[in-house]
């Protein structure tokens, strides 16, 4: 018996007005697998990533998350769309990184880190704090628990908005360009922090220009041009030999 993937998106569109960003894009991803989205500016790798977890609704196609219908219910023979609070617990499941950072400004790091297991899952915020001290040390910053996001560098502060994204235990981690927003000098920095965590088995699917990144860390890339899925394939051929010529014109001017 074949096993059912962790995330599967099936035909998924999206537009904005007129415009089409997604134009039914369809892939897998297996449990403790590592996905890289590449393609150009406004291809939709973003809106992708927000449609997997429902913070963008998709007009047509469905998500699944380990087999379950994500943002609706059966209803009779059709579907609803979940509630607000039901759907808020569904999206827990998919831990997020965004571009920018996204901390809470008058918490401290720990602070960060404790707020949405005790109020949004309902844990004990000892065993919360216990929690997020561990995942401070996890990505390098337990000496900055107490500190407030505007003492840290950016790339402390993309460390730690991935420390808040595993706090909520998250079945899978989307990263959407965590590193665009960074200093060259602190790119790095992140990007260890989530070679570790693929290496520790995490399913990621990460939107990135890091091309060389991908191909070390990813097993599998999708190539995105104008909302659609041009290209699904391993990473062994992100050096230009992809089988798609539009992938590899993008890859000569980006390598």
């Amino acid at each position: 018996m074949m096993s059912v993937p962790l995330i599967a998106a099936i035909n998924i569109s999206k537009s904005f007005g007129s415009h089409q960003v997604l134009r039914s894009v369809s892939f897998e991803v297996a449990q403790g697998e590592a996905l890289c989205i590449l393609g150009p500016s406004g291809s939709g790798k973003s809106t992708l990533l927000r449609c997997l977890n429902m913070l963008e609704r998709p007009d047509e196609g469905a998500v699944f998350l380990g087999g379950d219908l994500m943002g609706y219910r059966s209803h009779g023979r059709g579907i609803r769309e979940l509630h607000d609070k039901t759907e808020s617990m569904q999206r827990q499941r998919l831990g997020m990184v965004f571009q920018q950072f996204n901390l809470f400004p008058h918490m401290t790091v720990l602070e960060n880190l404790v707020e949405g297991p005790v109020r949004v899952q309902k844990r004990g915020r000892v065993q919360a704090r216990t929690e997020a001290l561990a995942l401070l040390d996890r990505v390098g910053l337990a000496e900055k628990a107490n500190s407030f996001p505007s003492q840290l560098s950016g790339g402390q502060q993309q460390r730690v908005a991935i420390a808040r994204a595993l706090a909520m235990r998250p079945e899978a981690l989307l990263f959407d360009e965590p590193t665009s927003a960074l200093d060259p000098e602190m790119v790095n920095e992140v990007l260890q922090v989530i070679r570790e965590l693929v290496r520790d088995g995490m399913t990621s699917i990460i939107v990135t220009h890091e091309v060389g990144f991908a191909r070390e860390v990813c097993d599998r890339f999708l190539f995105m041009e104008d909302g659609v899925l041009v290209e699904d394939g391993p990473v062994s051929v992100l050096n230009q030999q992809a089988a798609h010529a539009r992938t590899r014109d993008f890859l000569a001017k980006v390598l």
